[in-house]
């Protein structure tokens, strides 16, 4: 790990006065990601501002009648909230489906949804990775590539955004809010806040350098039937193969949102036309224009199997 100078910050404001007064800034909280990008010299920020003890770590309701839930509140603490587990139950269960109770007890929710790819080519220094050092390729294309993106990739990167919370708060809607150092806020929709890879896959997000998420917003809930059911290579401790976020009404209608197939939480609004006529038909709108290779071909038949599952079992 390459040295590093380091600050503690009480407040959003002097978070983001830090970042712009010190080069090579980066901001860390939990650190789950991060700590081991810097250990692997992936990352390595010059100045860390230790953001951990902002008092963002609250769920509060909205006038709206939704959710504030403050960026550093714990995973944990996130899932276990009465307020959501019982109105926004998508939420919780992507969240215990993630990770292991050890890291969900320090990772907080702008960190999880800012956690970068875990392509293995991306973890590589040795191999070529558009994503880590831009314009050096990509390894993935033509090597090996059962867990990379069938949807939204693009010439220069088929890695596949690694979040379950963010497919769950994909499918209810939710907002980013974040603050810059001159202290102008602004609130992102989630769909809109991943950056599509397109010839700059190092460029994941729409935040400014420097600009501080302070939380997100969940619009009131929707009601419905709530299920996360995640595919993987074990029982815990792993990422989707594929994953579907799942809101089901009781007549028919609902929302859906996809893990492991794109560089985002993938949701497709014309394909939650189709739900009436059941998985077939939703998987093959979502999944329109899908570009596969020999070992990834699988997640197209998958996800529609377990998406049939999701609605089945919502359905009784």
């Amino acid at each position: 790990m390459k040295s590093f100078t380091y600050e503690r910050v009480d407040t959003p404001a002097a978070a983001t006065a830090a970042f712009a007064r010190t080069k090579g800034s980066r901001y860390i909280a939990g650190g789950t990601n991060l700590l081991d990008l810097m250990k692997l010299e992936i990352e390595t920020p010059g100045h860390l501002i230790d953001i951990s003890r902002l008092a963002l770590d609250k769920i509060e309701p909205t006038p709206e009648g939704g959710l504030r839930i403050g960026a550093m509140v714990r995973n944990t603490d996130l899932a276990a909230d009465a307020r959501v587990r019982r109105d926004y139950g998508l939420v919780s269960r992507a969240l215990v489906a993630g990770a292991s109770g050890q890291l969900r007890n320090k990772a907080t929710t702008a960190g999880n949804l800012l956690q970068r790819t875990r392509c293995p080519y991306f973890y590589d220094p040795n191999q070529p990775c558009n994503k880590r050092n831009p314009g050096s390729g990509c390894a993935a294309i033509g090597g090996f590539s059962r867990l990379h993106a069938v949807v939204g990739a693009s010439e220069a990167c088929i890695a596949t955004h690694p979040s379950d919370m963010a497919v769950a708060m994909q499918a209810l809607d939710a907002a980013v809010e974040t603050v810059d150092a001159a202290g102008k806020t602004r609130s992102i929709a989630l769909a809109d806040f991943y950056r599509p890879p397109g010839t700059t896959p190092h460029l994941e997000n729409m935040l400014a350098p420097g600009e501080l998420i302070t939380g997100v917003t969940l619009p009131k809930p929707v009601g419905g039937i709530h299920i996360y059911h995640k595919v993987r290579d074990r029982a815990s401790y792993a990422f989707a193969l594929i994953s579907v976020g799942a809101i089901v009404q009781p007549d028919g209608s609902g929302r859906v949102a996809l893990g492991g197939v794109a560089y985002k939480p993938w949701r497709v609004k014309a394909a939650e036309a189709e739900m009436p006529r059941g998985a077939k038909a939703v998987a093959t709108a979502l999944l329109a224009g899908a570009k596969t290779s020999h070992e990834n071909a699988y997640k197209l038949p998958l996800v529609e199997r377990t998406l049939a599952g999701v609605l089945m079992q919502a359905r009784g």
